[in-house]
């Protein structure tokens, strides 16, 4: 079965719309990382104000963009977000069997961009916004949908500086990234950055009149492996794989033509850092080596991409024993990749991860969620519906 494209605007709380319906309509629009969201914003705007709910949209400073955050239940109360983001990575690999953004159901498989990373928690969360409505909640439970954390969680600072106005101070944030419907505690965090190295042009049969700044690069890089193999010995924490932080290169360009000598050459390198240590310290030795090659003439620009905290929760955590209570499962240490949990964190905040689907098969080919993960994360959320109706 096919679902066809939907139109980019629509009415949106239809009778009878089920998590699969929700998850068609959001894989529908092509909401890339970095580009315009305002269809998929105001197609979840019209369904949750059709519901009743009350919603707020806070674009982000680039202009094109924005963040979702709506209330069920009272604003003037300690309650629960439910975090996940809108963006998806591109779909432009050849080998998809099908439409990208169309969701595909093969048995029990839905195929589509973005079904587990991360629409299908978005989508439980809609669904199971249509009980919660009717629910008279004690403590509320806010819907928190970021743009661009695909780009290194450039949305939710901006969301997070805009809810303070919003609502009492939440409890604690579910970040619904796809654990298998597994809470988590911890990752690592991480800072992005490149490098831009200026030198002179010239013809490469007199290299002694030129500056050559894919050879200056040569030695960012150096220092770049050199603090990569530094890592590997330690500190350890073995709740992470591998169980210490890491450094790497991630793209290199430069030069024209092979008789040019090349007067640019850019750099772009990550580090990951396990709790307690700052990813953006591990750049610094390497951002060291290339600020001393102006002193042989070269520009050096380094540019800041993104970074974000890591996430460290406490297994006795009031929201740890909560997401063990209503899933039914324990919660695990860490996870490797990065979520936005660790700034809300930061914000002062707890927060935790769950999320249905299996992070192994984001940002790949046929990308897939399946029917029955879609139902336990309504359930769960359902299930947090009733503790805060206890309250």
């Amino acid at each position: 079965m096919l679902w066809g494209k939907y139109p980019q605007i629509a009415a949106a709380a239809e009778e009878h719309m089920d998590t699969v319906d929700i998850l068609a309509r959001l894989v529908a629009f092509p909401s890339v990382v970095s580009t315009p969201n305002d269809g998929i914003v105001g197609w979840i705007k019209t369904y949750l104000q059709d519901l009743g709910i009350h919603v707020t949209v806070l674009p982000g400073p680039e202009g094109d963009r924005s963040n979702i955050f709506a209330t069920i239940g009272p604003r003037d109360v300690a309650g629960y977000i439910l975090s996940g983001h809108m963006d998806v990575v591109p779909a432009g690999e050849p080998n998809w069997t099908s439409e990208p953004f169309a969701l595909r159901k093969k048995s029990d498989r839905l195929y589509g961009r973005g079904t587990t990373d991360m629409k299908g928690f978005l989508a439980a969360a809609l669904a199971a916004a249509t009980e919660l409505a009717r629910a008279n909640l004690a403590r509320p439970i806010h819907l928190a949908f970021s743009y661009d954390e695909e780009a290194g969680c450039r949305g939710v600072p901006h969301l997070l500086a805009g809810i303070k106005e919003l609502c009492a101070h939440p409890q604690g944030a579910i970040i619904g990234e796809p654990s298998r419907m597994q809470a988590v505690r911890a990752h690592k965090g991480k800072a992005a950055a490149r490098v831009t190295i200026g030198g002179k042009a010239g013809h490469s049969s007199r290299p002694d009149l030129a500056l050559n700044a894919v050879h200056a690069m040569s030695k960012v890089l150096n220092s770049a492996v050199e603090e990569a193999q530094k890592l590997t010995l330690g500190p350890f924490d073995p709740a992470f794989e591998p169980p210490y932080s890491t450094l790497q290169a991630g793209i290199i360009s430069g030069g024209l033509a092979l008789n040019i000598v090349p007067d640019n050459c850019r750099l772009d390198l990550e580090a990951r850092g396990i709790a307690n240590v700052s990813p953006e310290e591990l750049l610094a030795p390497v951002r060291r080596s290339a600020e001393m090659l102006a002193q042989q003439g070269f520009s050096v620009d380094w540019t800041p991409l993104s970074a974000y905290p890591a996430l460290s929760l406490a297994k006795d955590a009031q929201l740890s024993t909560l997401m063990e209570e209503i899933t039914g499962r324990p919660s695990l240490a860490a996870v490797s990749y990065g979520t936005e949990a660790g700034l809300y964190q930061a914000a002062g905040i707890d927060a935790i991860i769950c999320g249905p689907g299996d992070i192994d098969r984001a940002h790949k080919p046929d990308e897939y969620i399946l029917e029955g993960e879609l139902e336990d994360c309504r359930q769960m959320i359902l299930a947090l519906a009733v503790r805060c109706a206890r309250s």
